[in-house]
This record gives C-alpha cells, sequence and structure tokens, in this order.
C-alpha cells in the first residue's frame, strides 16, 4: 500500500485553524492520510506559533508542524513551543538555535516518513545552505527511511525549483511554502521525487496573502509601519496529498487541494 502524506499550507490565524477544524477529518478520509504535516510558522494571531495554539493543532489531527522565518516571533515561547518534538524549524539556521529541523514519524501502519525543514536565503535571511543542509540531513534520515517530505520554506521560486532538482531521487517530496500563493506546476520530476513551488496557505483569501487589505495598503502608500490583522472573509484551505512507494521513497502521486471553508 503506498503512504499518504497531507500537507497543510501556511495556517493564517484564527481564521486558518478553524479552516483546518472543519475539513481536515474530511480530507483524512477522502484521501485515505497516513501522515499529517502542516506549516504553522503562522498559526498564532498571524505570526509565529505559542504552546496552546500548537495543542490545539495536534488536537484536531495534526502530527508533525513545520516553520520557518516567523516561527521565532512569539519570542517569549521560543523555547517552550521548540522543547516539543512534533514542531520542527528550518534545519540551516546556524549552531545554537533551539529546535530540529527534522524528524521522523510512524504511521499507525508502522511505516516510517522522515520531514526536514529548510528556510530559503534568497531575498531572506543570510542563513546556513540549504542544499548542503539538506545532504547532512538526508543522510541521517536514510537510515531510517525511504520516505522523506522536504518543506522549503522560501521566497524565490527559483531557488525552490533548483532545490526540487538538486534533491530528485533523494527525497519523496519537495514543497514550498512561504510566499502563500498556490503554484499550479505540481509535478513529479525525472528521478522520483514530486515537487510544488508553493502550496499555498490556509486563511483569509479576501487580503493581502492572509492580512487585511486596509492596513496593508496604507503601509504600501505611507511607507509607515502599520499593524497587521489576519483577514477574515473568504477563508480557504491550501494543501498537497503525496502518495509515496513504501519501499523505495518514490513519489506515485501529488495533487494540489484548494477548499472553501
Amino acid at each position: 500500500m503506498p503512504v499518504k502524506i497531507l500537507f497543510i499550507g501556511d495556517i493564517i490565524g484564527k481564521p486558518g485553524r478553524q479552516a483546518l477544524s472543519r475539513e481536515l477529518d474530511r480530507l483524512v478520509d477522502r484521501y485515505m492520510i497516513d501522515v499529517v504535516i502542516a506549516n504553522g510558522e503562522n498559526a498564532a494571531g498571524g505570526f509565529g506559533l505559542t504552546v496552546e495554539v500548537a495543542k490545539e493543532l495536534f488536537r484536531q489531527g495534526v502530527h508533525l508542524l513545520t516553520g520557518g522565518n516567523h516561527i521565532w516571533d512569539k519570542k517569549e515561547q521560543v523555547s517552550q513551543v521548540m522543547a516539543d518534538s512534533r514542531i520542527i524549524r528550518p534545519a540551516n539556521y546556524p549552531q545554537g538555535a533551539p529546535g530540529a529541523g527534522s524528524a521522523v514519524l510512524t504511521t499507525p501502519g508502522g511505516v516510517k516518513v522522515g520531514v526536514l525543514n529548510l528556510e530559503g536565503r534568497v531575498y531572506m535571511k543570510n542563513l546556513d545552505c540549504p542544499f548542503l543542509t539538506a545532504d547532512r540531513e538526508i543522510e541521517w534520515m536514510k537510515k531510517e527511511t525511504s520516505i522523506i517530505f522536504v518543506d522549503f520554506h522560501a521566497e524565490a521560486t527559483s531557488e525552490k525549483s533548483a532545490l526540487g532538482w538538486y534533491l530528485d531521487g533523494r527525497v519523496t517530496a519537495v514543497v514550498g511554502t512561504h510566499t502563500h500563493v498556490q503554484t499550479a506546476d505540481e509535478r513529479i520530476l525525472p528521478q522520483g521525487s514530486a515537487f510544488l513551488t508553493d502550496v499555498g496557505m490556509t486563511g483569509g483569501f479576501d487580503s493581502v496573502i492572509g492580512m487585511g487589505v486596509e492596513e496593508t495598503l496604507h503601509r504600501f502608500l505611507t511607507q509607515l509601519p502599520a499593524k497587521f490583522e489576519v483577514a477574515k472573509k473568504n477563508i480557504r484551505l491550501n494543501a498537497v496529498v503525496v502518495s509515496a512507494d513504501e519501499t523505495s521513497g518514490r513519489a506515485l502521486s501529488i495533487e494540489r487541494i484548494n477548499v472553501p471553508c
């Protein structure tokens, strides 16, 4: 039997969490999902992650949360959040950053699934090389499992595409997060790795990538600081389902999901 992985795009605040609560069980049943992964770096008020919000997402059925550049935004809770082994952050942060950048899960059927979180460097922070970090992390995960899912939290489509080609045949899937706009380029690369430039977001789509329109326009027009508020209208859930061969780890299929909530 193939292993089915459901990955939820960036969850934006309470509206995103409510959408997940309404739709997750239905999606798990429909696609016969074995593992649920979600990017949670914007799940608490649109910026960051707290212990309570993480617990809420786990209660809803998420097995593991990935992060990105906003995972640190709730500074007072970073150490507590990162103490949970079900939460990972980009592996290419320098030594000394709290938490882990990868994890191996075991499905109810006893199959191990590796998850790797990386962050891009183009138009973002000058972190350690995500390509070389991936080499290191994949080496140890391959000793545990042939199924490895990569969340690449990056701005530039070119960098995401490059990592997909770099890891083709060595991981099950490379999917992008961070830009909050779902792309339509899902495919299986020649050596068997599934790829999607960006999974999108789970939150309010009458917005500017999940934030309120008025305050965002004010900031662009005046170049003055503005407090962003999470958008609450036209809620949608963006996700991707990847089916993997249990033995080889090769992707068998990849399907985008865009569900109104």
